[in-house]
């Protein structure tokens, strides 16, 4: 029998197929699924490009009649509606001789929400929902937006030593070396749409794409925080609480520069922040970050985890979680 730290080591494996299917599978969630039987992985799935077929179906179509008696570790519970793209996964499911189902995340969209796990287990299969943590990171566009009704919103600050993004005269190309670059563009091409401001948007004219080979066609939905016209092509929103306008939209990458970033920070909107720190040190420049209202000290404490810390060539990535209170 899969113990406790088993099924934790399966679903994380499940979670990390599922990065595959972002930004593919928009406007359905990027899902990851394995079956295994007597501890080896014997089918593996994620939800495909325009979000068919569902990642359970991908892993039970490449299983066949194999499939049965195993069991399958899914991140997001199985759907139980009807659709005319194709039948409900949770019917799928039943049907295929399954000895046990373990569910990564319960599925907030009231058309499922708990009736694809009564539906497995009316068919008299095994069902356990972990509620881990690497299925939540997974599906964090997914659950913010149909649980807060906005995108989960990363900040994205490329900066020196001393915290500065250009110098005094605007200069910005480039802090970062080519390793930080190529994964900013990297990380682009997992996002629905990017944002900058107004200012960074007159100023460096970004072109706010996917410069990877074979990655052009990922490039984001661009959107523009300001009170002008809009681009052609570009979405303008002037208060960063309309994101929640943008349909379609799971995953928005905020770009910058000092005062959209500020603006997001003030609304407690960022929910992820991603720094890229250069080896250098600019002194009289324009900061990364401006004023955001902060009351004391106290109040700047206990909001931020680290969560990932790498080196990129001669630059320094880390990432930081927002803590929220439903994650404690």
């Amino acid at each position: 029998m899969p113990t406790p730290s088993d099924d934790l080591r399966w679903m994380a494996a499940a979670a990390r197929l599922a990065a595959r299917a972002r930004p593919l599978s928009r406007p359905n969630p990027a899902v990851g699924a394995l079956l295994v039987k007597n501890g080896h992985v014997i089918a593996r799935g994620w939800t495909q490009p325009g979000g068919r077929p569902h990642a359970e179906a991908h892993a039970l179509g490449e299983a066949g009649s194999a499939a049965s008696g195993a069991t399958l570790y899914v991140t997001l519970e199985p759907c139980a509606h009807r659709s005319e793209r194709g039948p409900a996964c949770a019917d799928i499911t039943s049907e295929a001789g399954l000895e046990r189902v373990v569910i990564g995340q319960h599925d907030p969209d009231p058309r499922t929400a708990g009736d694809g796990v009564e539906r497995l287990r009316q068919a008299g299969i095994k069902v356990d929902l972990l509620d881990d943590d690497a299925s939540r990171g997974s599906l964090a566009g997914y659950l913010m937006t149909k649980r807060e009704g906005r995108p989960f919103v990363t900040l994205k600050l490329a900066m020196s030593l001393d915290g500065c993004i250009a110098r005094a005269d605007g200069e910005s190309q480039w802090i970062t070396g080519e390793a930080a670059r190529a994964h900013v563009h990297a990380r682009r091409a997992r996002q629905d749409a990017i944002l900058v401001g107004g200012g960074t948007w007159r100023s460096d004219k970004p072109r706010l794409d996917v410069r990877l080979p074979g990655l052009a066609e990922r490039s984001p939905k661009r959107v523009l925080l300001s009170r002008g016209v809009a681009p052609d092509g570009v979405t303008v929103f002037n208060d960063p609480a309309q994101i929640s306008r943008l349909e379609g939209v799971q995953y928005l990458y905020v770009e910058g520069g000092a005062g959209a970033a500020a603006s997001f920070l003030a609304a407690d909107l960022v929910d992820r922040i991603e720094i890229y720190r250069a080896p250098i040190v600019i002194g009289e420049g324009l900061h990364a970050i401006s004023d955001i209202g902060l009351g004391s000290l106290p109040e700047a404490h206990g909001r931020w985890r680290m969560t990932d810390r790498r080196q990129l060539g001669s630059d320094e990535f880390a990432a930081y979680q927002r803590i929220r209170e439903e994650n404690d």
